[in-house]
């Protein structure tokens, strides 16, 4: 196996915004991107990065990208890890490069003392869901995603005291 995962640096900024189109694109999300360069740049290796990306190169090939950061639970006051992107560019599927990102992620986890790892996934996405079960994911069916954007985030935010 010729894998290497290694933190982004800011040289990858194309290429992780290529990544993000990809996998936007197979997600059919690809309307939805607004990010830029210079909003990954400022996000992964600004002053204070939030979010942290790993590269995952198969033969020296961009493979494919975990994009991820911190969470807080509150019900096991530890920090976690939230995964917002996992993606392997079709050419190189089957190679075990997601698994591998998620071994990645999940070291960390345990190394760091972190509470758990967790991601969202679209519920259509068939071949996805049947990926992370095999790795040992459960499916939180009973929990909802609430999310409020744009103008509803901004009559929100008006209301505030």
């Amino acid at each position: 196996m010729s894998l290497v995962i290694r933190p982004a640096q800011p040289a990858d900024l194309g290429l992780v915004a290529a990544l993000v189109r990809e996998l936007a694109e197979y997600e059919k999300l690809a309307h939805e991107v607004e990010a830029t360069e210079g909003d990954l740049e400022t996000a992964l290796f600004g002053a204070n990065p939030r979010v942290f990306c790993d590269i995952a190169e198969w033969r020296g090939e961009p493979a494919g990208f975990a994009l991820w950061f911190y969470n807080f639970s509150t019900f096991l006051g530890r920090h976690g890890l939230y995964l917002e992107d996992l993606f392997v560019r079709p050419a190189f599927r089957g190679e075990g490069i997601g698994k591998a990102l998620l071994a990645h992620l999940a070291r960390r986890c345990v190394e760091e003392g972190l509470g758990r790892l967790e991601w969202w996934v679209l519920d259509w996405n068939e071949p996805a869901i049947g990926f992370y079960k095999r790795q040992g994911a459960r499916m939180m069916d009973e929990w909802t995603v609430c999310r409020v954007t744009g103008d509803a985030l901004t009559k929100l935010a008006e209301a505030a005291p």
